[in-house]
């Protein structure tokens, strides 16, 4: 891309009163946002109204600064992360009259004009954004404030997911979020190079000049070696609460269909979920325990027609994607909210194992649900000492988490 066509761009997309209808109409009728430029009052009046009309006439306060800004991030060396797998992350940008621009977002009823990009080369090459196809991606979405569990479903998920070949997709944003890409990361790493797409894209509400939420820097720096970050924001954006549910539209279209793992019912992966309904995707989500906030969501969506999964095989069957001989297994029973009263011999040893250990009693007495100390105590009739004991174990083993409130709950292991 030229400089003059990158400030031609900008310039339309911070435009004030343009949005992307107007902008799109304009595009349309005279072509590269240098002719939209070129053009008398009268002819931009036929597609604009005066006060667009005038705001085209006028360079927009802080262009020269962000034009310069982005030329610099477009040339520069992407800083040393550490990384040591993956490639050497390039940055690219992608616009709306660009043959590499993702298919999947023309669909939508306001695709963005300008795609910041960054990510290995080889996704991100001459036309590679292009061939993202949306049949073989897959977001994950859910709850900033998982559970233990859900978090672990969701590594799962992407994992296995992306052990099948597919990309996930979903926001880097705290939470499922991260445990999606995480697992996604997990899977590519095993699987070395050579794949046809990305393991991951996280899709930001902020410049690419930034990372938010600031934990995840490391995170993010990853995922731009085995994947790719995009954002339709200008450089220096900051995280502005409106720029997120706006970004999901975007999640919801790269993605052939989109799995809610925990969500409460006034939660943004509800958003992401019903875009994802609209666009005509499709819609799945995890069942959890009746008495978690966390699952609430994700049941009203099963009660709206959302598909009900328990493992990654019953996502890729509704997609109808094979699954590899040698997919990663999820979790099982991890899905479950709820287990069976019995004596948890054969009905769970083939769910998770470690029921078999010396401390199957307290796991099964457990559950799935969170337990405080006393209730469980009640269950198993050990005293207070004994039971801390068993937890500690369980829990220094990964197949119990101590939540807040003083609260234990098992941990179904794929």
């Amino acid at each position: 891309m030229q400089r003059d066509e990158l400030s031609a761009w900008l310039r339309l997309t911070l435009t004030p009163g343009v949005g992307p209808g107007t902008a799109r109409r304009l595009l349309a009728a005279f072509g590269l946002p240098q002719q939209i430029f070129l053009q008398p009052d009268d002819a931009l009046a036929a597609l604009a109204t005066p006060s667009q009309v005038k705001a085209l006439g006028a360079v927009p306060p802080g262009l020269a600064a962000l034009e310069e800004a982005t030329w610099q991030w477009l040339h520069a060396a992407a800083p040393e992360d550490g990384a040591p797998e993956g490639e050497p992350p390039v940055r690219r940008i992608v616009t709306l009259g660009d043959a590499a621009y993702p298919p999947a977002l023309l669909t939508i009823e306001d695709p963005p004009l300008l795609l910041h990009l960054t990510g290995a080369a080889r996704w991100l090459g001459g036309d590679g954004p292009s061939r993202w196809p949306m049949e073989r991606c897959v977001a994950i979405v859910g709850s900033r404030n998982p559970t233990a569990q859900g978090a672990e479903n969701a590594r799962q998920f992407g994992r296995a997911l992306r052990g099948a070949g597919l990309c996930i997709v979903s926001g880097l944003a705290l939470g499922i979020d991260a445990a999606a890409h995480e697992g996604a990361l997990e899977a590519g790493a095993e699987s070395g190079g050579g794949a046809p797409l990305p393991c991951t894209i996280a899709v930001v509400g902020t410049g690419l000049d930034r990372v938010y939420p600031a934990r995840h820097r490391t995170l993010a720096h990853r995922i731009a070696r085995q994947g790719v970050v995009v954002s339709e924001y200008p450089l220096g954006t900051p995280p502005l609460a409106g720029n997120f549910p706006r970004r999901n539209r975007l999640i919801a279209a790269l993605s052939q269909g989109t799995l809610v793992v925990e969500a409460a019912l006034a939660s943004g992966s509800l958003v992401t979920a019903r875009l994802a309904s609209e666009q005509g995707r499709e819609v799945f989500a995890i069942p959890g325990s009746i008495h978690a906030p966390q699952s609430r969501g994700c049941h009203a969506l099963i009660r709206q027609g959302a598909k009900l999964v328990e493992s990654a095989q019953d996502v890729l069957e509704e997609l109808r994607l094979p699954a590899p001989a040698a997919m990663p297994a999820t979790g099982g029973q991890a899905v479950h909210g709820e287990e069976d009263e019995g004596d948890g011999s054969e009905g769970d040893a083939g769910l998770d194992a470690v029921d078999t250990g010396r401390h199957a009693g307290v796991l099964s007495a457990l559950g799935f649900d969170p337990m405080g100390l006393d209730a469980l105590a009640a269950r198993t009739g050990l005293d207070a000492s004994r039971l801390q004991v068993a937890l500690l174990e369980l829990e220094l083993d990964g197949h119990v988490a101590r939540l807040p409130g003083g609260l234990f709950q098992r941990m179904a292991r794929g």
